[in-house]
């Protein structure tokens, strides 16, 4: 019996606020325009995604409000054979006793977050059957070695990027022409009791020779110039502009999951802030990826006192760029050879619904 086109509901409740709703939404699209699934996304902020996907409506993931309130029952019939739960969500009672009625049980994953720590190749994949109803949930890891999901690449990404023209994406955006031997930062972090200083830096290391330029996403403050510094705040950029952002600068400051993930992709020098946690639990997973990257030694420095671990060296780490250039190509190449993890995502589950 065909299973094409499976259906597909997607869970999301945003708490990093762009990371998650971001990364459903690739996941989402990749999987509808890719893979030909029928794609409902449930994501309880709309207003984010809006941002993140103006065009949202004219595409072929339907996407639906995730009430706070949810129906008291739920069809069987309206549930989906693959059910994906976004970074350990809790899905509505009614929609997994729903589930559990089903002739077959859906596929069931929960898509936990990215990290580079040496456990998640072992629980990857791992089944968890349901306390109660006749359902297994398994663990689905996003990762850099072999034994994880991968990561999200459209496969379109590259052709994208041959095509990008940066002058046109800059008058695009009102931004004058690149002047020679300029700088160019995109930065988008999180608040950082370290960026006055980051900004004193590049003031003081700006010359007519090698002028700065930050472009700044979704930042409301007004143009700032600073001797040979020149702060641009951008409006909110979709996801689509947001990669030419990344292509466009020589260096990303990026946040997060998913803009992590795109600089990568980039490939282009790029600074992580990761989402602090509790106890700082958060600077494990940095040192995870940091001694998993081929230019970590290099990095590490400069990302631990960003993420406030010692003082930042924007002197040391300017003069180190250039020798991040081969490194960086390097890892996006090898991250490139293995599956996107929206195929293996789909391989996983059509293997469990022969």
């Amino acid at each position: 019996m065909s299973r094409n086109p499976l259906r597909c509901d997607i869970f999301c409740t945003v708490v990093d606020n762009y990371g998650d709703a971001g990364v459903s939404w690739r996941l989402a699209n990749q999987l509808a325009n890719e893979h030909g699934w029928l794609v409902r996304l449930w994501i309880d902020d709309l207003p984010r995604l809006i941002q993140l996907a103006p065009d949202h409506a004219g595409g072929p993931v339907a996407v639906h409000h995730w009430p706070e309130l949810w129906p008291i029952a739920w069809p069987a019939a309206e549930t989906a054979e693959v059910v994906i739960e976004a970074f350990g969500c809790e899905l509505p009672a009614a929609y997994v006793e729903a589930m559990a009625i089903r002739a077959q049980p859906p596929v069931w994953l929960n898509l936990e977050y990215l990290s580079a720590e040496a456990w998640v190749a072992g629980c990857h994949a791992l089944p968890s059957p349901h306390p109660r109803l006749p359902l297994v949930k398994y663990f689905y890891f996003p990762g850099f070695a072999a034994g994880t999901g991968g990561l999200l690449r459209e496969r379109d990404y590259e052709r994208r990027r041959q095509a990008f023209d940066e002058a046109a994406f800059r008058a695009g955006l009102g931004l004058p022409p690149r002047l020679p031997g300029e700088l160019t930062i995109s930065l988008f972090s999180y608040p950082n009791p370290m960026l006055p200083g980051l900004i004193q830096a590049w003031a003081a290391w700006a010359t007519p020779e090698r002028p700065v330029r930050v472009l700044c996403p979704g930042s409301g403050e007004a143009v700032r110039t600073i001797g040979r510094l020149g702060l641009q705040p951008l409006p909110f950029l979709p996801q689509a502009r947001y990669d030419e952002l990344l292509w466009a600068c020589d260096l990303n400051f990026v946040r997060g999951e998913d803009s992590f993930v795109r600089a990568q992709w980039a490939a282009n020098p790029f600074v992580w802030h990761i989402y602090p946690q509790a106890e700082g639990a958060h600077l494990a997973k940095l040192e995870a990826f940091l001694a998993t990257h081929p230019a970590g030694t290099t990095l590490r420095p400069f990302w631990l006192a960003w993420n406030g671990v010692g003082s930042l060296d924007w002197p040391a780490f300017a003069a180190a760029l250039p020798g991040l250039d081969e490194p960086l190509k390097q890892w996006a190449r090898s991250l490139s050879e293995r599956p996107d993890l929206a195929s293996g995502l789909v391989k996983f589950c059509l293997e469990r619904l022969k």
